[in-house]
């Protein structure tokens, strides 16, 4: 790890600002951007845009290589989510105007009971959290969060924020999603055993972090359902035609199996078990990407909650179009967060933050997660920051003695949780949870980033204690 985090040091003082003048223009850029979006109001996109410009700067990004900085961010954070955000919002409106939310939201509540109705709806987000992204999972449950809250009452966050948790604690910490399974291959941990530490860890965090606090939260801060939530009413299926339960839980599915089939053929390529350049391998593994995954489902539920249900090919078009309108802001806003942490990354204040914990001489698995959490909050990314952080503690995790393979899932997942803290208006993922929920950005400092932090340091704890006693 010395020399990983020698050489960062090196890189950043190699800067115009040197370390420390990095990262406290870092630091006052976010602090401008909060007053600018808190305070004076501006518009998010312009806010981001203003601020990533002049950060870029200020930080002596060179001139030439600015505006692909910019689009680079925009660009890339657009290609992760604007097709799976778009797609899965006409899946949830298929979902909301045909009656089948509804349905699904009858048939928890009926079986779980009106008080269970959140940890219901979480321990689905669990199970459903597995094989899909936390930005898609979110999307496709956000109809049957807002039904039942609608139904039951009380604020939508005492729903929607076990949902999240829920999806972020599987995206973090439980294989085959990318983060985990790269840090334990840079690591040199079991992907099989980590799937099992990372359950271990995980459903507790969540219980605590996502589910007791979403209640919590819930009980402070009402929080209303937005009103973009709602069908348009027009081209609605014929009343008293809502699918059977069997039909949306198997709509719901039907991406998820189809996204499970290219996670799990990726790690089963990735251990030699199957060829990753046979043909049928490489349809099936296209098939699973979660934009065609989605766009499958929603051309099946056009058919059997539009068509079979007495709606026309006009109407259903004008629905799925509808639908679009209500998240093209989203989309947008979570691309300029994007490349706000584009330019961070790239002016090295991920390596300067880094930098600054060379010498500390802690203790590996506590060194593991405190280089995730500054990685996370220079630019933004979980993923990312896993990854890099990961790289960045391998070298000491080699040179130790005595580790178990235990003990290597472990850092992992102590990575994982300092990947997952203080999202804040850098991480895309704040965006979107953000505008999805229609909150303003105080309301997604104090709920959505309160989380995701509970989350980081409550999973780092566990495995902390874990190390320490296995």
């Amino acid at each position: 790890m010395q020399g990983a985090l020698a050489a960062a040091e090196q890189a950043a003082n190699d800067s115009a600002w040197g370390a420390t003048g990095t990262l406290a223009v870092a630091a006052g850029s976010v602090a401008v951007l909060l007053v600018l979006v808190v305070f004076v109001k501006l518009q998010p996109m312009i806010a981001l845009l203003a601020v990533s410009l002049a950060t870029a700067l200020v930080l002596g990004i060179p001139l030439d290589r600015v505006m692909d900085t910019l689009n680079e961010g925009l660009g890339g954070t657009l290609a992760e989510v604007a097709l799976i955000v778009g797609f899965g919002a006409m899946l949830g409106r298929m979902l909301e105007i045909s009656g089948g939310a509804a349905v699904l939201a009858d048939s928890l509540v009926r079986r779980f009971g009106e008080r269970r109705a959140p940890l219901a709806l979480g321990v689905a987000g669990l199970l459903f959290g597995f094989p899909i992204f936390l930005d898609a999972g979110v999307i496709i449950f956000l109809p049957i969060v807002f039904t039942v809250a609608r139904r039951l009452g009380g604020s939508v966050l005492r729903y929607a924020l076990p949902v999240a948790g829920a999806f972020a604690v599987m995206h973090a910490f439980v294989p085959p999603h990318p983060g985990p399974v790269s840090a334990a291959g840079l690591i040199g941990a079991n992907t099989g055993l980590l799937l099992l530490v990372g359950l271990v860890v995980g459903i507790p965090t969540w219980f605590v972090a996502a589910y007791g606090f979403g209640l919590w939260s819930g009980a402070r801060n009402f929080l209303e359902v937005p009103d973009n939530s709602t069908a348009t009413g027009e081209g609605t299926a014929p009343e008293g035609r809502a699918p059977g339960t069997g039909s949306v839980l198997g709509l719901l599915l039907l991406p998820l199996l189809l996204i499970f089939m290219n996670t799990g053929l990726s790690a089963l390529a990735e251990e030699g078990v199957v060829d990753s350049e046979a043909r049928a391998v490489q349809v099936a593994m296209l098939v699973g990407q979660s934009p065609i995954a989605l766009a499958v489902a929603v051309l099946v539920s056009s058919v059997a909650l539009g068509l079979r249900r007495g709606m026309t090919g006009e109407q259903i078009e004008r629905e799925l179009t509808s639908s679009l309108s209500t998240i093209a802001a989203v989309i947008l806003i979570t691309g300029a967060g994007g490349m706000f942490g584009a330019v961070l990354a790239e002016a090295g204040v991920g390596r300067a933050l880094a930098a600054a914990l060379n010498g500390a001489g802690i203790p590996i698995i506590v060194a593991a997660f405190l280089i995730a959490v500054v990685m996370r909050v220079a630019q933004g990314s979980a993923t990312v920051a896993l990854t890099t952080a990961a790289g960045f503690i391998a070298p000491a995790v080699s040179a130790a003695s005595g580790l178990s393979a235990v003990d290597l899932c472990l850092i992992v997942i102590a990575i994982a949780s300092g990947s997952t803290v203080l999202s804040h208006v850098n991480d895309s993922g704040f965006w979107l949870i953000g505008r999805l929920l229609g909150m303003d950005v105080p309301t997604t400092l104090r709920t959505w980033t309160v989380m995701e932090t509970l989350i980081g340091v409550v999973g780092f704890l566990i495995s902390w204690g874990l190390y320490l006693v296995l």
